[in-house]
């Protein structure tokens, strides 16, 4: 029986892993006295087989190894011959190839020169139309077609010069062009005064022929008067320059435009109020009345009806900056505006007096607070401005009037007009949290900017601000009614979107066990309400603390009615602890401080409804609550008996159903018997309450 086991022991540890040879030979020793001395017989047995079977394979292979070194001995005499093969064929190789490198190099010599050619020619041929262009801006001055002239530099500023900024005669001609235009300012000025004084001597003669003139239209029928009512409503001519109906549809493309033509406009600009202010000099000389001339009649009817239509005018105005900020309010992202360089950032300060300290002292990129309606909307305010006062500075009044009218005009603009479209905006739709907060924003810098208008239009009317009938700017009021309705609407649609996660609820009101984890769909809530709430650090603190409380007694109030509703009849104990898990991540959220300012626990105190009402039902405390009831200092001093009663209710109709077929044991009995006690005991304390009331 001893030898078997020992061929069992010996396959044992000729197949299985190291780690298991202990065990094994363990055996050995566990076995009969003499096993030991057996085992190691048929052990060194076994290795003698093994020897045996070695030797057998080694004896079996040797004769291939023998064959193997024979065969790399007659190799070894071919290797040698092809080394010498291979030496003596690289060096022939070797000395053919210099002849081709010699050649190779004459090539890329060749190509180095071709290419070096084929880029002067190039280049000749972009400098060729830059010489030919200002070869005849030269003819053009010496045969005086100065227009011309400066249309052909124009060319060379924004087409040619570009393409030959580099070189040197380039920078010749940029710096020549300066004094070539202020040589055709000053021909054209001079030209301009022997104009104006022939004007003055041939005066009589464009006299006589206005009056002419005059006289035939006074032969023109009624229907074309009106028509020309009509034509004087639409195009008003002020100064003998016509107002056309319409304007540029955006500043902006006037301010995107005027960097490349501030030289040209300056001298336009320049030109034009020469020529206004000489032609009002002659048409006062003309116009003064003589001695022997039948001039003076009242003219108030004609200044009234002025007046008249300055108001319709003003009303037109209106009208058309209503659309003009409808589209600006479109347009807009409701986003910062981003600023990369120093020149962007430029660019908006030069439409919109913004002055940040802090904001200039970060480096680029930076943002803007307020998005890009703000410099918009302000460009085109002080157009509505401009346009106001074409009309008004007609009419022959002082100073102080035309100030005083500007400044009513404005603030019917400010206070209808644009009040009326952001009031439209915050109630659209599409418009969601993000946006309002920002359209806040936009309003507290556009309420900031209200005192630089009122600077402007001082610099226009030349009227000081303390005067005493200096009409005040209403843009505070406006903006910040526009403020509170977008505060007010984000009240309600944060409410709307909690709303929206709370209806995503979907509790077993009858559980055993809750889950050991709040809800999913409260997580997702409490992470909404956090990032929305990072958005609101940058409005004003009460704004954001507001949006907090109220949010967090929103939701407290929706989980308070979840568990009272009518149509649920039935709650388990797992269901109001699961329910006490979502409470606990309502605290935790609530002190955190999701927005800063808030004092102590103030935040959490909008949940303190449902913690003592579930604190009640988790501890079962019911004796207290009933002893204490009505004293300042209960521990339940906010769960309402009807509250109470209401949720007890649905548990005890539960506690019904669980216990029908262990009516029969003690403790549920017990529990079902308190409950039905504290029903009782609340229904009494809620009809005395009733009674009393």
């Amino acid at each position: 029986g001893t030898v078997p086991e020992h061929e069992r022991i010996l396959q044992e540890i000729q197949s299985t892993d190291t780690a298991c040879v202990g065990p094994t030979l363990r055996s050995v020793y566990d076995d009969q006295p003499n096993a030991h001395k057996k085992f190691m017989e048929k052990l060194d047995a076994c290795i003698r087989n093994h020897d045996k079977e070695i030797e057998k394979m080694c004896n079996f292979h040797h004769q291939g190894f023998v064959d193997a070194i024979t065969e790399l001995l007659k190799v070894r005499t071919d290797a040698e011959k092809l080394k010498v093969q291979v030496t003596d064929t690289n060096r022939r190789f070797q000395d053919a190839g210099k002849e081709v490198i010699v050649h190779t190099e004459d090539i890329i010599r060749c190509r180095i020169q071709q290419r070096n050619i084929t880029t002067v020619v190039e280049k000749l041929q972009l400098c060729l139309p830059v010489l030919e262009m200002y070869s005849k801006l030269k003819e053009q001055m010496s045969a005086k077609r100065y227009y011309s002239a400066l249309k052909t530099m124009e060319q060379l500023e924004n087409v040619y010069f570009p393409w030959v900024s580099q070189y040197r005669f380039c920078q010749l001609m940029i710096e020549n062009l300066p004094k070539l235009r202020e040589d055709i300012k000053e021909i054209s000025m001079s030209d301009l005064k022997d104009f104006l004084e022939s004007i003055r001597k041939h005066s009589d003669k464009i006299g006589e022929t206005a009056m002419k003139q005059a006289q035939h239209q006074k032969t023109f029928s009624v229907s074309l008067q009106k028509q020309n009512k009509m034509k004087f409503g639409k195009n008003i001519y002020i100064n003998h320059d016509r107002i056309p109906e319409e304007r540029n549809e955006t500043v902006l493309k006037h301010s995107l435009e005027e960097e490349d033509e501030n030289e040209e406009e300056g001298d336009e600009e320049t030109f034009e109020n020469y020529y206004r202010k000489q032609r009002k000099k002659q048409a006062r000389l003309v116009l003064q009345p003589q001695s022997n001339m039948g001039y003076g009649f009242p003219v108030n009817r004609l200044f009234d009806l002025l007046f008249e239509i300055r108001d319709q005018y003003n009303e037109t105005l209106l009208k058309k900056w209503a659309g003009v900020f409808r589209d600006i309010f479109e347009e807009d992202n409701y986003s910062p505006i981003p600023i990369v360089n120093e020149e962007e950032y430029k660019i908006v300060i030069s439409k919109f007096p913004f002055q940040d300290p802090d904001l200039e002292k970060q480096s680029f990129p930076k943002k803007f607070p307020m998005s890009q309606s703000v410099p918009h909307i302000y460009i085109q305010v002080k157009e509505f401005i401009y346009a106001s006062l074409k009309f008004s500075e007609s009419l022959h009044r002082s100073s102080t009037e035309i100030d005083d009218m500007l400044r009513k005009s404005t603030n019917l603009l400010l206070t209808r007009t644009l009040s009326s479209c952001l009031l439209n905006l915050i109630r659209k739709p599409h418009i969601g949290l993000t946006e309002l907060v920002q359209i806040i924003i936009n309003t507290t810098h556009l309420e900031q900017a209200c005192k630089y208008l009122e600077d402007f239009i001082t610099n226009i009317t030349n009227i000081s601000q303390e005067t005493v009938h200096t009409t005040r700017l209403y843009g505070l009021s406006t903006f910040k009614d526009a403020r509170h309705a977008a505060e007010g609407e984000i009240y309600t649609k944060l409410n709307q979107k909690i709303d929206e996660f709370v209806q995503l609820a979907d509790y077993d009101w009858t559980m055993s066990e809750p889950d050991g984890r709040a809800s999913g769909y409260l997580m997702d809530l409490i992470n909404f309400l956090r990032s929305i709430f990072q958005v609101f650090t940058h409005l004003p603190g009460k704004v954001a603390q507001t949006a907090c409380m109220s949010a967090c007694q929103h939701l407290s109030t929706s989980l308070m009615q979840m568990l009272l509703d009518s149509e649920l009849k039935q709650i388990s104990m797992g269901a109001v602890q699961q329910f006490n898990l979502d409470v606990i991540q309502c605290e935790l959220f609530a002190s955190s401080e999701p927005v800063p300012g808030f004092q102590g626990d103030t935040l959490q105190l909008a949940f303190i409804d449902l913690r003592q009402l579930l604190d009640l039902f988790m501890v079962w405390d019911w004796s207290t609550y009933l002893a204490d009831y009505g004293q300042p200092a209960s521990k339940y001093l906010r769960v309402n008996p009807n509250t109470a009663l209401t949720l007890l209710e649905k548990m005890k109709d539960t506690s019904k159903k669980n216990n029908i077929f262990a009516q029969f044991r003690k403790n549920d009995r017990d529990k079902q018997k308190l409950i039905e006690t504290v029903v009782k005991q609340l229904r009494s304390l809620v009809n005395g309450m009733s009674q009393h009331t």
